[in-house]
């Protein structure tokens, strides 16, 4: 491989030059440089997890990413279709993807605003991906949103050394299907070389009408001298998914089952039910980044990135009942002169956003140290607007695609490092790792949300700015087959968007501030590997689920002023022989708030009561998650047996039993046989997976909420949630042809 990792770009990126000597040839110091981006290793004294391009693409049938990782400590994902296809997310220690920073080649992929990442947008993104690090809890200095959950940091693949072309597909259940091509030229000329890529996956989905039509690229182009390696790449994709987000309530799926999909959903001009065929999300998203990696002399690297992402997409949608002046509309009589001020209507959703930056980093190494320094800028500007497409019998005038909002977001973002490892001895290394961060944030123009006080969309006129000083120390120990560490960490991080937008105006969301204790202790033998992690995760203001959503189906949280996360991570793997191992990892944990207030309104933030709950378990943080997986390699057939146990979850902070997600098993079956050198194949893999092998009745997601109102003078607060059902057994079946 003639570059094992690129780590460029974005904010900041470590790089690491290679253990042995340069030799003369150009081949063989390719082979030897390597270059990470903000990576741990063993002398890091953070928690981590390494996935090689090997163990991604071994169940890669096109599911998310999401669900490729499900299997590493304390992470759990969700899937709105059901099948892990489509809308998807994860939780690392119970937090939520806007509070997981993740990266490619050390770019920020997190939207800026939002602080998510959403997959459905990067379909098919792990065929061209060489390896994933997860850091669990505070981890390195990252570039984009803090880290307060996790930090995954993908290296997009190295340049081709040799000439390559590959054909895969799947198809399963719910019509589920991939299609994907990998091409590559080789060096050419001794410098030069090109790979490419492109995706398509559909799927009809587990839940009612959940399809899914999604088109992805990867494009690289790379040059490589002596000292020197630039690669400009390209990738992105189109998405078009009908909605499937406002999950159903229980007594829903009684009356019509567990596909029950309620979006869209309108009664007919005949009383019956219908749904909206164009209830949709539509986006596009390009990501480019050039990136140089520079060596200087033997003891300094250099590298420096720009990057740029582009998106820009709509969600369309039917809603019901909804009032009129909300939307610039004014009531009307109808035919039998009665006032409607309230009716069916079509409204498109915009969003285009422009992100880019660029960073420089430098890097010293020695035998005793391995220093990094960099800087890097960032910029982000966001246009949202909202339009009404149609409105039932709606008598008067009205604009084509009239427009009732219009909001623009800026966002600008300075980010300085200074990180070390210093070498005591042979056994002991010391870390420190100093970060800096500027923000600052506005939004301007009318909100989506109407202000009944002046009959107007509310006003948003939003600057914010946060300047955050994020210190990291840790000693760690090597002994042989022992590796032991302890950390403190300070994370701080701005809220999102929608915490302005959606909060109501009692509750203005503040920065979080975290600090993190660790300690770990591994050993590791070529029979078996035990490893062990204490955290302690210390929260002020902490931005944690109301388990509520937004009228766009988005999570909606709140600062509560003391909570914590406390948890012991296990993970252990046996290797007897050759053909067989053994992996396994569980969680135990503890997710409290300290003296939770529950906030209950009469009608979307009227009138609210409050409730003191004391300590409550944190939203969506199970207190204990397992993993286990059986796999068997033999003269080209491989078998796993996977299955992951996640107990209860509540799906608010009031510690609700009328709103949770049960506990669930569910076990996976993956069989494979690969076949080398057959009539003019390089080489052939055919997969066969069976996935809830034993059919689990489980829910992966949900969102609850509460109100109340008067009867015979009475308050009666009354409580409700939608669960997102996830598919019983189904199968799915893979080819890969390499030439």
């Amino acid at each position: 491989m003639a570059i094992t990792a690129i780590g460029l770009c974005g904010f900041q990126i470590q790089a690491a030059e290679a253990q042995s000597e340069l030799n003369d040839t150009l081949a063989t110091l390719l082979n030897e440089l390597e270059v990470f981006a903000n990576r741990a290793t063993a002398k890091t004294p953070v928690a981590f997890t390494n996935l090689s391009k090997e163990k991604l693409l071994e169940h890669n049938d096109g599911r998310d990413i999401t669900h490729l990782l499900q299997a590493t400590p304390s992470v759990i994902t969700t899937s709105d279709a059901g099948a892990g296809i489509g809308y998807t997310s994860m939780r690392v220690r119970g937090t939520d993807g806007a509070r997981i920073n993740v990266t490619a080649n050390g770019v920020p992929i997190n939207n800026p605003e939002s602080h998510n990442v959403y997959w459905v947008n990067m379909p098919d993104l792990a065929s061209s991906l060489r390896d994933i690090q997860i850091q669990r809890g505070a981890g390195t200095s990252t570039n984009g949103a803090g880290a307060f959950g996790a930090s995954v940091n993908m290296i997009t693949d190295a340049p081709s050394e040799n000439p390559y072309a590959e054909l895969s597909g799947a198809y399963g259940m719910y019509n589920t299907n991939r299609e994907t091509i990998r091409v590559g030229s080789g060096m050419l000329g001794n410098h030069w070389s090109f790979d490419a890529r492109i995706s398509h996956l559909g799927s009809d989905g587990y839940i009612d009408r959940a399809t899914t039509q999604l088109w992805s690229y990867f494009g690289q182009a790379a040059y490589k001298s002596y000292n020197t390696l630039v690669r400009l790449l390209a990738f992105g994709g189109k998405e078009k998914t009908y909605m499937a987000w406002d999950y159903a309530s229980k007594e829903q799926m009684e009356e019509f089952g567990r596909r029950y999909n309620p979006c869209g959903e309108y009664i007919d001009s005949e009383g019956k039910r219908a749904y909206y065929k164009d209830q949709m999300d539509n986006y596009i998203q390009h990501h480019f980044q050039l990136l140089l990696s520079q060596h200087l002399g033997d003891l300094f690297h250099l590298n420096a990135a720009l990057h740029y992402t582009k998106d820009d997409g709509y969600y369309d949608q039917y809603k019901q009942n909804r009032t009129l002046v909300e939307y610039g509309l004014t009531p009307f009589f109808n035919q039998d002169g009665e006032l409607v001020k309230k009716s069916d209507l079509i409204r498109l959703k915009n969003n285009k956003n422009h992100f880019g930056g660029g960073s420089v980093s430098i890097n010293f190494k020695n035998d005793k140290w391995d220093a990094a320094a960099g800087v890097s800028l960032a910029d982000f500007y966001g246009h949202h607007f909202g339009q009404v497409k149609w409105v039932r019998n709606y008598l008067g005038t009205i604009d084509p695609l009239q427009s009732y909002y219009d909001n623009n977001g800026h966002k600008f973002d300075v980010n300085t490092y200074l990180r070390s490892n210093y070498q005591i001895n042979k056994m002991f290394s010391a870390f420190v790792d100093l970060q800096y961060r500027h923000i600052r944030y506005t939004i301007k123009g009318a909100s989506d949300n109407y202000d009944w006080n002046t009959e107007a969309p509310a006003a948003l006129n939003i600057r914010e700015h946060w300047n955050f000083f994020n210190p990291k120390l840790g000693l760690n120990f090597e002994l042989n087959q022992h590796r032991a560490f302890a950390s403190w960490a300070v994370a701080q991080k701005e809220p999102t968007r929608d915490n302005f937008t959606d909060s109501d105006l009692a509750h203005y969301p503040k920065s979080e501030y975290l600090n993190d204790f660790e300690i770990g202790y591994s050993y590791s033998t070529s029979l078996f590997n035990a490893g062990v992690n204490l955290y302690y995760m210390l929260y002020k203001d902490q931005l944690v689920a109301t388990g509520e959503l937004s009228d766009t189906g988005n999570s909606l949280s709140v600062n509560v002023p003391k909570s914590y996360r406390a948890g012991i991570e296990l993970q252990g793997s046996l290797k007897p022989c050759d053909w067989f191992d053994w992996n396994l990892n569980l969680t135990l944990s503890r997710n409290r708030i300290k003296n939770f207030v529950e906030y209950i309104y009469e009608d979307e933030w009227t009138n609210p009561i409050s409730i003191d709950c004391g300590d409550t378990p944190i939203a969506f943080s199970p207190d204990f998650i397992l993993n286990n997986a059986f796999n068997f390699h033999f003269k080209g057939f491989d078998a796993s047996l996977d299955s992951r146990y996640i107990s209860k979850q509540y799906l608010t902070n009031a510690h609700s039993e009328e709103a949770k997600l049960d506990a669930y098993f569910v076990t996976d079956l993956h069989l494979g046989y690969t076949i080398k050198k057959i009539i003019g194949i390089k080489e052939m893999k055919i997969g066969f997976s069976i996935y809830n092998l034993f059919n689990e009745k489980y829910f992966n997601n949900g969102y609850a909420g509460a109100g109340y109102y008067w009867s015979g003078g009475e308050r009666v607060i009354y409580r409700y949630a939608g669960y997102a059902a996830s598919a019983p057994i189904n199968v799915m079946g893979t080819l890969t042809l390499k030439f």
